[in-house]
This record gives structure tokens, sequence and C-alpha cells, in this order.
């Protein structure tokens, strides 16, 4: 198995496109499985469709869902924190994409990203492992 830490600086985006620096990781690999991995408690990895406003709409959708007030248990942080850790209930914190000859087998519209709403905390660290086999 070959790792890579990918460091992230998600500044004020809650949808971060890593989909380029996968394909970097895994280029001339040969077949295998690539393990995306969000070593966090408030942030998540997922494949979508980007740049159609889907991004906004993923946000608007978790906010529905995970919304930002006082009224969690878990209350330290900016308001609204305890729905972060909530997060990766809904977005998984990993995923595994197949890949052949060093590519991403990915849908025409799918893009790797990191999801993460949580203001407290800009730098992340995505886990690239790909396996051969």
């Amino acid at each position: 198995m070959r790792s890579h830490d990918l460091h992230v600086d998600t500044g004020s985006r809650e949808v971060t496109d890593i989909t380029a620096a996968a394909e970097e990781f895994v280029s001339g690999a040969g077949d295998g499985l690539l393990s995306v991995f969000a070593p966090h408690a408030t942030a998540g990895v997922a494949l979508m469709e980007t740049g159609s406003g889907s991004e906004a709409d993923l946000v608007r959708a978790l906010d529905r869902l995970l919304p930002r007030d006082d009224s969690y248990t878990h209350r330290h942080g900016s308001p609204g924190h305890g729905a972060d850790h909530l997060l990766p209930v809904l977005v998984s914190p990993s995923l595994t994409v197949p890949v052949r000859s060093g590519q991403m087998q990915l849908g025409t519209w799918q893009r790797l990203v990191l999801v993460d709403l949580n203001r407290d905390n800009p730098r992340r660290t995505v886990r690239l492992s790909f396996v051969e086999g």
C-alpha cells in the first residue's frame, strides 16, 4: 500500500474539490483501489457533481438537517459546532474509488470533494492510500 497525506486549506469553502490531487496521486499506478479518508471528527468526503451549484445545494441541505444553533449538547467552539460533529454520520469520512491503469474510474460528472462545515479549523488532512491489485 502507498499513502500520501494531502493537506487542504478549506478557507471559507464548505466543499473543496480534491479530484486533481487524487488523480495525480494515482497517475502511473496500475489497477487497484484508492482509499480516501478524512481523519477528522467534523469532516467527510463525497463524490458529487461540482460547478453547477450542487455545492451550495449540499450546504443548504446539510444546514436544514443540522441547523447551526445552540440545541446541541456538544457546544464548544463557534455557534452550532455540535452540528459539525454530526456531519460524518451523513457524509462519510471515507470512501473507495476503483482505479484502472492509473486512472480513477469516476462517472462523467463525479468529482471527489472534502465536505467541511467546521469554521473553527480550516486546515485539514485527507489521507490517500492506493492498494494495487
